[in-house]
C-alpha cells in the first residue's frame, strides 16, 4: 500500500535551511532512506512501532540504531523517570543512583572493576584511548570496526576531512579475523592499544577473539572491546561474557539505556585508576535521569527474559526469511551475517545492478509494506507474534517483487528514487 509523507517531504525542506543533515546523526538523515517515499520525522513510538509525522504506522527494524533494546514507552523505565524527574535531573554533587549502576555493572561484566560514564559512546570510545596511552605511554591505535565521530579513529576512514594527517596517522585499521594483521603491528612495540568490536557483520573464527587476548597481553597493548552495540543484546556481560574472551577495558551505550543517553567504560582497576590522571569530565556524566534510567534496564533485564527473547525471536525471524530468500532463489543477492539479536543484511550486484541499488529497492518496498528496516534486524523485547507477521509478511511481499524485476530486468526501471548511497563503509 503506498503512503504519503507529504509532511515529512515539506519539513525535511524547511529543517535543511537550519540543520545541516535535517538530523543530528547520519544513519537517521534523509541521507539513508528512499528519497520522497519514506518516513523522516517520527511522532510517538510506542513498543516496536512508530509513527511518522504523516500518520503512517511502521513495525521499527531500526530500534533507535539498536538503542532501544526492551521498546519504546517502556512503562517500568518511564516510571524510573518519573520517580528521579520528581527528585531533579543534574545536581552541584554526585549522587547515590551513579554508585548503584557501577555496582549494577561491575557484578555482571567480566573485565568491569571499576566504571565511570559519558553520554554518547564516542565518549567512551574516545575515553578509552585516552586511558590507554597513558597507561602505556604509547601513542599508536589499532582499530577494528566503528567506534564514532572522533579524530583518533574517524581519520582511519573516507570521512576523514577535518582531521589533522598527523592525527589520523597515529591509528590503524585492520581486518576482522586477520590475526597475523595484528601480530605484525603489534610487535612494532608502538600501539597504545587495540579498539575492537568483538564481532560485527562476521562470526569470529575460532581462536581469533583468544588470539587477540594472547598477542595484546604479549605486547602489552591495552585491549579494549567495544560494545556499544552488542552489550545488553549478546548477554547481560555483554560479548566478552558470551565468547568468554575478557578484555582490560570495555566500552557500553545503546541498550542501556533504552533510549537514554548514556554510555560506560568499564574495566581493570588498575587501568581505569589513570581517570585520576586524564581529563575525562562533562557536567552531564552523572545526569540523574539516565541512570535511573539504566538502573531499571538492567534490574528489568535480570527479572524478565529479555536476553532470551532477543535471541529467540531473532533467530526465528532470520530463519523465516531465509526459507522465502530460498524459496525463490535469491541466495546469492540477499545474505545474512552475525548473530540473532543483530542479524546484518548483505547485498550483493546481480549481473548489471549493483548492491546499492537492489538495497535501494528493498527499503523503498519494505517501507511501503509497513517495516522500517536499514540493512540489519534490530531486535527489541517488544517484538512480539503481531509484529513477527507484519515483518514476515512484508519480507514475502518484498523479496517476491524484487526476484520478478532481477527476472525481468527491469528492476532499475522500479526503483521509483535515487539508489542510495553509503556514508562510509566501516564493516
Amino acid at each position: 500500500m503506498k503512503k504519503n509523507f507529504q509532511k515529512s517531504n515539506a519539513l525535511l525542506k524547511q529543517c535543511l535551511e537550519l540543520i545541516p543533515l535535517a538530523s543530528q546523526t547520519f544513519s537517521k538523515s534523509y541521507l539513508q532512506y528512499p528519497e520522497g517515499i519514506s518516513p523522516l520525522f517520527i511522532d510517538k513510538a510506542e513498543g516496536a512501532k512508530i509513527w511518522d509525522i504523516d500518520g503512517n504506522c511502521f513495525i521499527d527494524l531500526v530500534s533507535s540504531l539498536m538503542a532501544i533494546v526492551l521498546g519504546y514507552n517502556d512503562q517500568d523505565v518511564n516510571h524510573a523517570i518519573r520517580v528521579q524527574l520528581d527528585k531533579g535531573i543534574s545536581f552541584s554533587l554526585a549522587t547515590d543512583l551513579e554508585y548503584q549502576l557501577a555496582s549494577l555493572l561491575t557484578e555482571l561484566i567480566p573485565c568491569a572493576e571499576m566504571v565511570r560514564f559519558g553520554k554518547t559512546g564516542t565518549d567512551v570510545t574516545s575515553a578509552a584511548i585516552r586511558l590507554a596511552r597513558a597507561y602505556t605511554k604509547r601513542d599508536r591505535v589499532l582499530v577494528c570496526g566503528y567506534h564514532g565521530w572522533q579524530d583518533w579513529y574517524i581519520g582511519t576512514t573516507s570521512r576523514k576531512l577535518g582531521v589533522p594527517e598527523d592525527v589520523a596517522n597515529l591509528s590503524k585499521s585492520v581486518p576482522y579475523n586477520d590475526l597475523e594483521s595484528v601480530e605484525n603491528e603489534l610487535r612494532t612495540n608502538q600501539y597504545a592499544a587495540f579498539i575492537m568490536e568483538p564481532t560485527n557483520t562476521t562470526t569470529p573464527n575460532p581462536g581469533y577473539l583468544e588470539g587477540i587476548r594472547a598477542l595484546t597481553t604479549k605486547h602489552d597493548t591495552v585491549l579494549v572491546f567495544d560494545e556499544i552495540v552488542t552489550g545488553f543484546h549478546f548477554s547481560l556481560g555483554g560479548a566478552q561474557e558470551y565468547f568468554g574472551v575478557t578484555p582490560d577495558l570495555a566500552c557500553f551505550g545503546k541498550g542501556l539505556g533504552n533510549g537514554m543517553p548514556i554510555s560506560a567504560i568499564v574495566g581493570k582497576r588498575e587501568i581505569m585508576k589513570f581517570m585520576d590522571q586524564i581529563f575525562f569530565s562533562g557536567t552531564f556524566g552523572g545526569e540523574a535521569l539516565s541512570i535511573a534510567a539504566s538502573i531499571e534496564v538492567i534490574k528489568k533485564m535480570q527479572r524478565q527474559p529479555v536476553i532470551e527473547h532477543l535471541w529467540n525471536f531473532g533467530q526465528k525471524l532470520s530463519d523465516g526469511v531465509l526459507e522465502i530468500i530460498n524459496n525463490l532463489n535469491l541466495q546469492d543477492v540477499v545474505k545474512f551475517m552475525g548473530y540473532a539479536p543483530w542479524k546484518i543484511i548483505s547485498f550483493l550486484d546481480f549481473k548489471n545492478i549493483s548492491a546499492a541499488t537492489i538495497k535501494t529497492f528493498f527499503q523503498k518496498e519494505m517501507i511501503r509494506n509497513g517495516v522500517l528496516i536499514l540493512s540489519s534486524h534490530n531486535i527489541s523485547f517488544a517484538m512480539n507474534e503481531e509484529a513477527f507477521e507484519t515483518i514476515m509478511n512484508a519480507y514475502k511481499l518484498t523479496l517476491e517483487k524484487l526476484a520478478e524485476h532481477l527476472l525481468m530486468g527491469d528492476l532499475c526501471a522500479n526503483l521509483e528514487c535515487p539508489v542510495i548511497q553509503p556514508i562510509f563503509k566501516v564493516r
